[in-house]
Parts: structure tokens; sequence; C-alpha cells
């Protein structure tokens, strides 16, 4: 896919002499151009779930939902999350995190009887958290657990993991902390959504100039994730990027004509 899509590109740049796109241009805006159809597959995912509830969404190989939904689940990750080193709480969110669809607290308390209790944590904000932890009506439980997503380098002054520290985005903290039993183990469990991995466009240089020959064999080549359905679309935005690059507003304008038609289609 990702050969194709760079053939098209460079065959739409030098119908009228626009240009020419090194492979390393072209994998940057490849991969800014996978990153923005991603990301848009979200708002047409709700814009599709509104237009369902309107009865105005067929079922079937029309179902635009469920299509939407299809190719979104396979980035779907379930994975254990690292500890911080000084927090008994707070863990460490993947590098490809996107977005989060569950976390999951679970604690092993050492018997006699072993005891293990696994819940789903209900995330709450930073300011929500303090007033929750002042209350022990309101704090959160081991059946009844929250998480939040830490500030970066402020102690959480209230309640247990008062050494925890985390990096806004990238950590989260369990509440609560690990129970008083007998040798506790608390983890933690995450159901995310990641990004895309990068595209990258490899190649073998050969004659005297050193041209670049397709070469997918390389270590480190990456081809799209998207379905081939987007192919149109991202070969659209890479030509919207090259045409930026090369100061060419006929390529620019070209492009955002067809990438409106292309909405207009869908919509």
């Amino acid at each position: 896919m990702i050969n194709e899509i760079r053939n098209t590109v460079l065959s739409l740049l030098n119908k009228n002499n626009n240009g020419y796109l090194t492979p390393e241009e072209f994998n940057l805006f490849a991969a800014q151009a996978q990153l923005e159809v991603y990301e848009s597959y979200f708002y047409d995912l709700n814009n599709w779930i509104t237009k369902k509830n309107m009865r105005r969404s067929h079922s079937g190989s029309a179902d635009i939902t469920r299509q939407l939904e299809e190719v979104i689940d396979t980035f779907t990750q379930f994975t254990e999350l690292t500890s911080i080193v000084g927090s008994d709480q707070t863990f460490q969110l993947p590098e490809d995190w996107y977005t989060t669809v569950e976390v999951l607290r679970k604690e092993v308390c050492e018997g006699p009887p072993t005891t293990i209790i696994e819940r789903t944590a209900e995330r709450v904000s930073e300011y929500k958290i303090r007033e929750l932890l002042r209350s022990n009506l309101t704090a959160p439980t081991a059946t009844f657990p929250a998480y939040i997503f830490s500030q970066q380098g402020v102690a959480l002054p209230e309640g247990t993991g008062t050494s925890a520290y985390g990096n806004l985005g990238n950590q989260i903290t369990l509440y609560p902390g690990p129970s008083n039993c007998p040798g506790p183990v608390l983890t933690c469990f995450l159901s995310y959504l990641r990004y895309p991995l990068t595209p990258k466009w490899t190649y073998s240089s050969i004659g005297p100039d050193g041209d670049p020959i397709y070469n997918p064999s390389a270590a480190d080549y990456q081809d799209f994730e998207l379905p081939l359905s987007d192919s149109i679309d991202i070969t659209i935005k890479i030509c919207e990027y090259a045409g930026l690059s090369i100061r060419e507003k006929e390529v620019i304008q070209f492009e955002a004509m067809q990438e409106q038609q292309q909405q207009q289609q869908e919509s």
C-alpha cells in the first residue's frame, strides 16, 4: 500500500514537473497524513452514531458505523502497566497510548485464604479526587476504585500514595492504594487504543546517482496500518503537504478540491 501511494503521489507531482519528493520527505508527510486520517475516524464515528440515532443510517453493507468501529477495534490493546519507582499506585502509560478504553485495578492479598479483588476503575479529575478523599463516605474503595491522570511533579497531599508523582497524559494513579492486608500486590491493567505505527517507505540506492528503489525487506520497513479504502484520503493529504513543501499553489488547490469532493460524498 505504501509503495502504491508513493508512486501515485510522484505521478501527480511530476505531471506538470512540479517537483520531486525525496523518500525522507514522503515518510514525514505519510506519517502526518495517516495520523490525520486516523483521528478523523473518531469524529466520523460520532457523526454516524448521531445519524444512526436519527434513523439516517442503514444496516448490512451500508452500516458505516459498524465499519468504522471495526477499523478502530484493530488498534485496541490490553496490557499490564509498569509501576513508577517510589510509588505503589502510580503507573506508566504505554508510549503508543492514544485514549483509554478501560482501567482495571487488581489487588492480591496473601492468605490464608488468598483473595483477589479485580474491578474496573472510574476516571475522575484531579480536583474531584481531592474532594472524594476528604470523606470516608465518598473515598474510592477496592470495590469501587478510581483513577486520575496525575499532574507533573505535584505530590498528592491526601489519601494513600502521597509520594506518587506523575506526568499529565503519561501516568495514572489508582485509588485506593494497596490495602493493609498481608502481602498486598496492586497491579493495573489497561485496555486502550494505540496510535498507528509510523509508516516508512524503505529503499536501496542503485546506480551512480543513488536512485532509490523500493525495498520492503528492510528491517525498519513499515506499511500503512489503515485499510486500503483510506488510500485515497492519504494520497490527497500527502499531496497537500508536498504542495506546501514545493510552494506549488496548483497542487494545493487541486488536492483541496479533491478532499472537499470526498467529504461531500461521505456526508
